[in-house]
């Protein structure tokens, strides 16, 4: 199997749709569609091109003492919506400000929506996408839009809601995706048994979960048994697998390598790097997570 270091920027925008304005002092400066909206960013410790406090928004997140991500949102503009639409390539969402200090989606992972699309293209064939731990959708979506066969599995019914909400919008309603609510490792080792394969399969585990039924999830510890699953499940004919990581101690090369040894018969090529966004006004870029991507030759 070939290895290549990569930088995955998520570049794939409209920049009315969504962008990053500014970023520094531990905070980010964003716009996605209608509204503006400042966030935390541990990660953005370097000096903002303007100062924090010139930052014009509609709605800012203030994170809760010694917590990332939980707290709560103080609205600037009253007349800013709790929810939105914005637009990726015709597949239309609702952002909305959550308790989490997310918006409904992971814009960064439009350079995988890209991909997916490209390569289900490239294909030729009907294709069948595993999309676990599938948020709002928005990978099912942009698999569904260029023909693919979806199974979008998450433990939230909210979510998997939100996703439906957003295959009506984007004009998916009648597209063939399974929205399933259920815990990604029984699932998994259910589909085994039942024979069922994929030709796609993409994951974005979090840190810390839970399933339908209280199931913990720890990613350190559960990872190599999803990852023997997700092996398993995989096609004659397999054209990728996706795997994402957010908040974990490790380096990009140990996750491209704890997928790879699963993945080591089918040769091919690994991709692995950081996830980046870019400024909309500067050549900076705002580091958002790891991943690995593997393809065939």
């Amino acid at each position: 199997m070939k290895t290549t270091s990569t930088l995955f920027l998520a570049d794939q925008w409209d920049a009315s749709e969504y962008a990053l304005l500014d970023s520094g002092d531990g905070h980010k400066l964003e716009r996605f569609g209608a509204q503006t909206i400042i966030r935390p960013d541990p990660q953005a410790f370097w000096t903002p091109a303007r100062p924090v406090d010139s930052w014009q928004a509609d709605a800012r997140f203030d994170a809760k003492a010694g917590d990332d991500d939980r707290g709560n949102w103080r609205l600037i503009n009253p007349a800013a919506p709790d929810a939105w639409p914005i637009e990726w390539r015709g597949l239309k969402l609702n952002a909305r400000r959550t308790p989490f200090r997310h918006l409904g989606l992971f814009q960064e992972h439009s350079v995988h929506w890209a991909f997916a699309q490209d390569q289900i293209r490239k294909a030729g064939r009907k294709v069948r996408v595993l999309n676990l731990f599938g948020y709002t959708g928005m990978m099912s979506l942009a698999a569904a839009q260029v023909g693919a066969e979806v199974t979008h599995l998450d433990a939230s019914p909210k979510s998997n809601g939100y996703g439906k909400e957003h295959a009506a919008m984007s004009g998916l309603d009648d597209a063939p995706i399974r929205w399933i609510a259920d815990d990604a490792m029984k699932f998994t080792a259910r589909e085994i048994r039942r024979g069922n394969t994929y030709d796609a399969i993409v994951l974005d585990p979090p840190k810390f979960g839970r399933g339908t039924k209280n199931e913990t999830w720890r990613f350190e510890e559960d990872l190599p048994g999803l990852l023997e699953n997700v092996r398993a499940l995989l096609s004659p004919e397999p054209l990728f697998v996706i795997l994402t990581a957010y908040a974990v101690r490790l380096s990009h090369i140990a996750l491209a390598q704890a997928l790879g040894s699963h993945l080591q018969d089918l040769g091919g090529t690994m991709e692995m790097g950081e996830m980046a966004i870019p400024h909309a006004n500067d050549d900076r870029l705002l580091p958002t997570s790891i991943c690995a991507r593997w393809r065939p030759d």
